[in-house]
């Protein structure tokens, strides 16, 4: 086996009355993301470039949004238990390169706690995950402060079984 790259993407509108978390991190706004977990759009896009560098389809066919146990669940426990499927699949995450699509909150402020929480969860190092943010320069829904998207980009690697395993 070789090194494999997955793209992921997710998207999804602002909601009042929910806490916003991005990057595992809860971020002061106004408004907090829709979804049938926690609506981390940012795990979210990890997620499913990691099951798309793994070949092992999507997110929402690991966690479909008709599943009570995950409803309104942390992203973070999710994030982990995908890591631990392509991890199975004889993968481990090397490096994530990830992009918040918004015109507010700003990212920048929140960047190293997302970047710690994300290496966390994946059992990477810091510098091994990347995170930043930008405008659509007023274009579509997320121009128009409506919601959020996140894509990210994951390098995997083959991770050979542990004698036994």
């Amino acid at each position: 086996m070789t090194s494999r790259v997955g793209i992921g993407f997710d998207a999804h509108p602002f909601v009042p009355g929910r806490t916003l978390r991005l990057g595992g991190v809860v971020v002061p706004h106004p408004a907090g993301l829709k979804g049938h977990s926690d609506g981390d759009a940012l795990l979210h896009a990890i997620a499913d470039a990691i099951l798309g560098a793994a070949g092992l389809s999507s997110l929402g066919e690991h966690f479909p949004d008709d599943d009570a146990s995950t409803e309104g669940a942390d992203s973070g426990p999710l994030l982990r238990r995908v890591s631990d499927v392509a991890r199975r699949h004889g993968f481990v995450v090397e490096n994530v390169d990830a992009v918040v699509i918004g015109e507010s909150p700003r990212i920048a402020p929140h960047r190293e706690a997302m970047r710690a929480r994300i290496a966390s969860i994946l059992d990477l190092a810091v510098e091994a995950v990347n995170v930043r943010g930008t405008s659509s320069n007023g274009l579509g829904f997320a121009g128009r402060g409506e919601g959020l998207a996140a894509m990210a980009v994951v390098l995997i690697h083959p991770n050979p079984p542990e004698p036994g395993e």
